[in-house]
């Protein structure tokens, strides 16, 4: 772990093994924290903010972070295997999306926001008590920031969080996913190795306990907490926190919606709703897992749909043909496996998949499955499912399938796909989500905020908005004869 500067064990002396889902292997063991661990990497980042120059020494963290940048450049084969392993993400998708996309902006951005933001602005004088009063405005950091992070995409949420929190002069506390430790305690060594960031400006605190996150929470030293993962544990994380009043940040859950209109080019939409949905093993939050066809294309949409998710590729993540690996876990496992039963309870009609792979006798795998004739108040229509399941919904026109798709306790993303650009606009401003996709167009990268409506969260990652939650603002008001 990285605690004020130091590479350290756990102070119990306890580790804990991290497992490949794909082998079921142990790969390695990592440093088990304790409450003890926490409260030192707490105390740490908190005398960091309030005794160096980090929240204030722009230049200092520019040039932090592009060190750190360089680091990361230096280990990125290291880190592309270690991901693989850690997390059972194809090599395919590491290297678009994971490893490789992330790495070419979440620090280069905020880097550059470092140099371009308007940390300061003058408003026009006032009178007031007989004095002419100057105002000025400006922008600080929050202070300690708790970055609790996903075992899903690891390194791409760390790297992100890390990168508006620390360019805008925070201290971090950051808590890896104990199902995904490598790439951070990769990280808190390249920090000490490799980068000018002054000690307790970021610690690492792996910990194979979920609630060592909720000292970081109840903690009044900590004045932020940015957390990624579920709405059940956000829900958790607002309750938890209220007592202090700190600033959250919470990109939680989502079930999305792709509205396919009649006109749609199915043979383009069809094969990119099964690589959606089957990206990761189904295990992303913003992943359009409820197909809504049109009525009258229905069965043909069913149908195709169905060949499409048998020709997707799956097995060894280390396989650079393979499309889809498996879930995080054996608890992952049994829980997606819990809901295709589920699904067929409700009456909906399994179309494929719905089983382990009998020709995988090892990893947590599960093939990609279709449900049709869903409606969509049954609970595999509602409710998060994080893994390979694609439920396909009728609907009747264009209102019917903006109902349907408004119809959730979510809101963080949404696809259309069409060929009327009217109707693709019009459509994608009635939607109440964070994120709307036309025909597969992701906006996805450093400079764009990402989050979304309802319960998916609150807040953004990502972009000027991002950066921005990073900061506090203080109003100044000076007599006119200070120059």
């Amino acid at each position: 772990m990285l605690i004020d500067g130091d590479l350290v064990e756990s102070s119990s002396g306890r580790r804990f093994d991290n497992i490949n889902p794909a082998t079921e292997e142990v790969i390695g063991q990592v440093a088990d924290g304790t409450p003890a661990d926490t409260d030192r990497a707490i105390a740490a980042a908190r005398r960091a903010f309030d005794t160096t120059d980090w929240p204030t020494d722009r230049e200092m963290r520019a040039r932090a972070l592009l060190q750190l940048q360089d680091a990361l450049e230096s280990e990125r084969e290291l880190y592309r295997q270690e991901l693989i392993d850690e997390t059972g993400m194809p090599r395919s998708l590491v290297a678009s999306a994971h490893l490789d996309a992330t790495l070419e902006d979440a620090l280069r951005f905020p880097a550059g926001m470092i140099r371009d933001f308007a940390w300061e602005r003058s408003l026009d004088p006032v009178a007031k008590g007989g004095q002419v009063v100057r105002r000025t405005v400006r922008k600080e950091a929050v202070g300690v920031v708790g970055a609790i992070v996903p075992w899903n995409v690891p390194l791409e949420v760390t790297l992100h969080k890390l990168g508006q929190a620390l360019a805008t002069g925070n201290t971090v506390v950051l808590k890896p996913a104990p199902d995904t430790p490598f790439n951070a305690t990769r990280l808190a060594r390249l920090v000490v190795d490799k980068t000018d960031i002054p000690p307790g400006v970021l610690n690492v605190v792996t910990s194979s306990d979920h609630l060592i996150g909720e000292a970081l929470v109840t903690d009044p030293r900590v004045d932020m907490i940015s957390f990624t993962g579920s709405t059940a544990t956000g829900r958790r994380i607002a309750e938890k926190a209220a007592p202090t009043l700190k600033r959250l940040f919470l990109e939680l859950g989502g079930k999305s919606a792709h509205i396919l209109f009649d006109d749609a080019d199915l043979d383009v939409q069809l094969p990119l709703a099964a690589r959606w949905v089957t990206a990761h093993a189904g295990q992303g939050c913003h992943l359009p897992t409820r197909l809504l066809a049109p009525r009258s294309r229905y069965d043909e949409i069913v149908e195709r749909v169905r060949a499409e998710m048998e020709q997707v590729p799956y097995g060894d993540p280390n396989d650079p043909d393979v499309h889809m690996g498996p879930v995080i876990s054996a608890r992952q496992h049994e829980r997606v496996l819990g809901y295709l039963r589920l699904g067929r309870e409700e009456g909906a009609r399994l179309v494929t998949g719905g089983r382990r792979p009998a020709h995988l006798d090892k990893g947590f795998f599960i093939e990609p499955t279709v449900f049709a004739d869903v409606d969509n108040s049954m609970r595999i229509a509602r409710e998060e499912i994080f893994g390979p399941v694609l439920v396909v919904i009728p609907y009747d026109d264009e209102d019917d399938a903006v109902r349907i798709a408004n119809d959730s306790q979510y809101g963080l993303a949404g696809n259309i796909s069409t060929q009327d650009p009217e109707r693709a606009l019009r459509v994608a401003s009635r939607l109440r989500v964070g994120v709307a996709r036309i025909n597969g167009s992701d906006p996805y990268a450093a400079d764009a905020p990402f989050g979304g409506y309802k319960q998916s969260g609150l807040g953004r990652q990502n972009g000027v908005e991002g950066f921005e939650q990073y900061l506090q603002t203080k109003t100044l008001g000076l007599p006119d004869t200070f120059r």
